[in-house]
């Protein structure tokens, strides 16, 4: 169990309880709520944002009906999507070059609450917000996240949810089926007045994986409560469960496996992922007048997670007595390749793990024109705690667990992070320029204790605390009619992970990743019924982290992303007035430079390599028809060049699959969505890799297939 959980709940209620009652002592009742309410990371002046962003908005969900997170953002220049699973459930994305695994550079948030398993301790992303419950996403790459971190070096991603009607009853029920035996419920329903409002959600997703007996099954349920504590003030409450059961297994194929059935999945029937996690969230918006308001958020998420994995590998570490001298012989699958002996023999290892962290966060903005200047400034304070419980277990069998006597306690820490943040930002408006300097300063506190060390040594404790200033700058120009030139720098930080980082037994760790990020470019929708963007953009890393490397995650030194983006949309129906629209979107990144700038012989790196998983061509091309009928159709072609799956930018593929070129592939995907005019049912159908294409989409841990064709449909009734 994770400790100190009533002093935790006990800060945050006193954190609230103050800010209410500050708010009902001070309240200038001029100013209705509903005018400042936020539920997004990005300002209402989109206009004066001095760096690329990207929103993907409810209207183009409901029409494309993307499949998973990895559809939806398939549009947004810059970010790479590695498909290892069917759903996303263990999501890999990538920005600009960043490795994707596990999303671990990425922040992702829901409602401007952090999403990892642990944002500074284990930044993984083996949940993210249902789409169902999404009203939009917003992705934030430039400059402006001083106002938000950790994990700011490759951008961040808000899941908006939908809100609390406000006029009575509403919501929705949907049902969807398809290929691979896809089955997913939907419902939504809600009550909302003068005086605030309720809301409940409840998702079941299920179905086949990509790989054979690689299934799994998604329930997720989540309460929102709004309460007008007066024509200024809200209180919004929302309470989320989420659970997964899978067959996921993150063992890949080696290569003779691999060539004769990319399917195959040996482990399937032994590995598990089990997934709980349970959240909070609590905002106070107080609307202090017509220039100011004050939001007030705290958090807590407890996660308990557990991997079970088969594994040649446990045998070797799982009866070894204190004095380290081995009993068993190593396994009859050693290498994985002798797979029938393996599934049957083989041990496995054992992972279950507890997360909790929580937060409290106050944040002013308002506007003034204290240095002669029309300004919008935010000034905001987080405080944030993690506790985390790691342990490993070796069994002797493939379905051993941690309380079978054939398992072994490998490893046993307690990891504990405390970080407080301050954070400040200042757009001046000059006439039409607007720019936005702020500041972010990060204490964090990072502690790692080994309670069992390969059963040798115990009771071992390392400590880390640093203070680091992230400061960013960026301008943006409207001098011409509906379009925005801007160009920004900002400081990116990615704190150490105390799980391989900050390890009392190794001589040699891991420091900070930092990075100095800057971008030049412009959005515009000057001519009617086109909109357009492009972005150049550089990140400079100074002590970029890789590995493992001999079991340790070292610091490569430096390495350089350069590249430059670009999307558009043409609506022909707005173009010639008539409501038959036939429209194209498309994007596209090159990432022309994507390299490290220093050997590192540890790793054999030599200054040159391009850096794994970043492909140098990115790009999407839809083409589609909608008419004020109901009606919108569309076929769409995602291409991904080819990329190097290691640091040494092998070409020769190993015998164990992890090493080598990982091919080019292209895409075809297309959706039809109908819902008759004045109608309040809608009708769908979607598909990607209508062509069936066979491609590998990742050597992580060995050769993983990506998914095949995959087909859906399904009814959306509103009431």
């Amino acid at each position: 169990m994770i400790k100190n959980f009533n002093r935790k709940k006990s800060a945050i209620a006193v954190a609230f309880a103050c800010s209410v009652i500050a708010t009902f002592s001070h309240a200038d009742e001029s100013i209705k709520l509903d005018k400042v309410e936020v539920t997004g990371i990005l300002p209402e002046k989109l206009e004066s944002v001095p760096g690329s962003f990207n929103v993907v908005d409810e209207k183009e969900l409901e029409t494309r009906r993307p499949f998973s997170i990895q559809e939806a953002l398939n549009n947004v220049p810059g970010v790479h999507v590695v498909g290892e699973g069917a759903q996303s459930l263990n999501l890999n994305i990538g920005v600009r070059g960043l490795n994707p695994r596990r999303t671990s550079r990425t922040l992702l948030l829901e409602d401007g609450m952090p999403l990892f398993l642990a944002p500074y301790g284990d930044p993984s992303a083996h949940y993210a917000t249902p789409l169902e419950r999404v009203q939009r996403i917003e992705i934030v790459k430039g400059s402006g996240q001083v106002l938000y971190g950790p994990q700011t070096v490759g951008g961040m991603i808000n899941f908006v949810t939908k809100p609390i009607p406000k006029e009575g009853f509403a919501g929705s029920v949907s049902a969807t089926a398809g290929s691979n035996d896809f089955r997913g419920v939907h419902f939504n329903l809600g009550y909302g007045g003068e005086r605030g409002g309720i809301m409940v959600d409840a998702l079941n997703r299920k179905g086949d994986g990509i790989r054979k007996d690689h299934d799994f099954e998604v329930n997720d349920v989540t309460l929102k409560g709004l309460l007008n504590l007066t024509e200024t003030q809200s209180l919004m409450a929302k309470v989320g469960w989420y659970e997964e059961n899978s067959h996921y297994t993150e063992a890949g194929l080696d290569a003779a496996r691999y060539n004769a059935d990319p399917t195959a999945n040996p482990f399937g029937k032994n590995d598990t992922f089990e997934h709980e996690r349970k959240s909070l969230q609590l905002v106070h918006n107080w609307a202090i007048n017509d220039t100011a308001k004050l939001t007030t958020q705290a958090y807590y998420v407890n996660s308990e997670r557990a991997s079970y994995r088969q594994t040649d590998e446990s045998l070797d570490q799982m009866t070894r007595s204190p004095d380290g001298v081995n009993n068993i012989a190593t396994c009859p699958g050693a290498s994985r390749r002798d797979y029938e002996n393996f599934a049957n023999l083989c041990g496995n290892k054992m992972r279950p793990r507890e997360y909790a962290y929580w937060g409290v966060e106050p944040r002013l903005d308002f506007s003034h024109n204290l240095f002669g200047l029309n300004s919008d400034a935010v000034l905001g304070f987080r405080y944030h705690e993690e506790d985390i419980n790691r342990k490993r277990y070796n069994g002797a069998t493939p379905r051993a667990r941690e309380n079978d006597p054939g398992s072994a306690l490998r490893d046993d820490s307690d990891i504990q992070v405390e970080s407080m943040a301050l954070y400040g930002q200042n757009t001046f408006f000059l006439g039409d320029f607007a720019l936005t300097p702020g500041l972010r300063v990060e204490r964090l506190k990072q502690t790692n204790k080994l309670k069992t060390v390969n059963f040798v040594a115990s009771g071992l404790k390392d400590s880390e605390t640093e203070t680091t200033l992230l400061p960013g700058f960026g301008v943006a120009w409207n001098g011409i009619a509906n379009t925005t030139v801007f160009a920004g720098i900002h400081r990116g930080f990615a704190p150490p992970r105390p799980d391989r980082d900050l390890d009392p037994t190794r001589a040699l760790g891991a420091s900070p990743e930092k990075s100095t990020n800057t971008e030049l470019g412009f959005r515009t929708s000057y001519f009617k019924g086109v909109t357009f963007e492009s972005t150049l953009f550089n990140i400079d890393f100074d002590n970029l982290v890789v590995g493992p490397v001999n079991g340790q995650f070292l610091n490569a030194g430096k390495s350089q992303h350069t590249g430059l983006e670009a999307a558009g949309r043409v609506d022909f129906g707005t173009i010639y007035n008539t409501p038959h629209n036939f429209y194209l979107t498309a994007n596209y990144t090159s990432l022309f430079t994507a390299k490290f700038k220093r050997d590192a012989a540890t790793d054999g790196i030599e200054s040159g390599n391009r850096l794994p998983y970043a492909p140098r061509d990115l790009a999407s091309v839809n083409f589609g028809y909608s008419h004020p009928i109901g009606i919108d159709a569309r076929f769409g072609i995602d291409y991904v060049s080819q990329q190097y799956a290691d640091n040494e930018n092998s070409r020769v593929e190993t015998a164990n699959g992890q090493d080598g070129i990982i091919p080019s592939y292209t895409l075809l995907n297309a959706s039809v969505n109908f819902r008759p005019a004045g109608s309040k049912a809608s009708y769908f159908l979607s598909g990607h890799n209508l062509a069936d294409k066979e491609y590998l989409s990742t050597r992580v841990d060995g050769m993983f297939l990506g998914r095949g064709r995959q087909v859906f449909g399904g009814i959306r009734y509103d009431f």
